[in-house]
């Protein structure tokens, strides 16, 4: 499976709900598109996260450049600083184990 461990931080209060109008969108779609396995997340140190989990790349691309998720990613620089990893796993990671995935590995801002 491929996993995506996703961390954005807003830049200042506007952009917190201009992110979550953004973002509510992009989750509901991750959970109804084919091939997602898992989706989740979560707030830390001030960064939110998401969690998923594909059956292949293909699917991920697809949700990727579509509907919500691509119109959330064409605001992205102007509402948020951040980093995404991706990467192949037997199994589903923790909260713990992706955090520290996604501390150590991820282009930080």
């Amino acid at each position: 499976m491929i996993i995506s461990v996703t961390g954005l931080r807003a830049k200042g209060f506007i952009a917190y709900c201009r992110f979550w109008l953004l973002a509510i969108p992009a989750h509901r779609q991750a959970k109804r598109a084919k091939g997602n396995l898992f989706v989740a997340t979560k707030s830390h140190a001030g960064v939110q996260h998401t969690l998923t989990a594909w059956r292949d790349r293909k699917h991920m691309k697809h949700y990727v450049l579509s509907g919500a998720h691509r119109k959330a990613m064409g605001q992205f620089a102007e509402i948020a600083t951040g980093a995404t990893i991706t990467y192949e796993a037997d199994a589903l990671p923790s909260w713990a184990e992706a955090l520290a995935k996604w501390q150590n590995e991820a282009d930080h801002y």
